[in-house]
């Protein structure tokens, strides 16, 4: 519904901004990361905005970067993140380190995020390490995480094995499952291949 508003900080907290234009006061829920950004800037400021709306509230939530929006997106798309705990997330992490720890599996860093455990870390990984590459939400992370994709990646099939067998499923059954379902089609993506060998194991 809002895409961003420009305005005058009037409030500015770890937490929030209020952020004046035409007269009117917007109350902002904000990152640590956009907070840190707005203490560096000169009136008037840009946020991009994203609107979430929930039977008994309205709230706005700002980001000095659009990339940090489309983080933000991807996390409350995410199976069990609100937008509560996705603003934690970005407050412990900038964009781009959450970006490279989902792309490189890095569990370690992700659990040292306040309210995410083993399993929630394991599932961002497994539902937005795909998608963090093709919105392009990493700009150049993603790029530069990519051309070590030698290093950094193993094939579709022992990414998916690894994927499903952090999940709690026995290594026998999932390589069992993932051969047959590439001996089918070659051509899976990792978030494909992992959905429908879900549905087999």
């Amino acid at each position: 519904m809002f895409e961003y508003i420009k305005g005058t900080i009037s409030e500015l907290s770890p937490t929030h901004v209020v952020l004046e234009g035409n007269g009117l006061g917007f109350h902002i829920l904000i990152s640590l990361q956009t907070y840190s950004a707005l203490q560096k800037e000169s009136s008037p400021v840009q946020l991009w905005l994203h609107h979430h709306v929930r039977e008994d509230v309205q709230q706005l939530f700002g980001f000095a970067q659009k990339n940090e929006r489309e983080m933000f997106r991807l996390l409350i798309a995410a199976s069990g993140i609100g937008p509560n705990s996705a603003r934690m997330i970005l407050s412990s992490l900038s964009s781009e380190e959450l970006g490279q720890a989902i792309l490189t599996e890095d569990l370690v860093r992700l659990k040292s995020i306040k309210g995410i455990g083993l399993k929630t870390a394991q599932r961002l990984i497994v539902e937005l390490k795909d998608k963090v590459v093709k919105v392009g939400a990493m700009n150049g992370v993603a790029q530069s995480v990519d051309h070590k994709a030698g290093a950094l990646h193993s094939s579709i099939r022992e990414e998916s094995s690894m994927a499903l067998q952090m999940l709690g499923f026995p290594k026998v059954s999932v390589e069992k499952t993932i051969d047959n379902l590439l001996r089918v089609r070659s051509d899976y993506t990792l978030e494909e291949i992992i959905k429908v060998a879900l549905k087999q194991i």
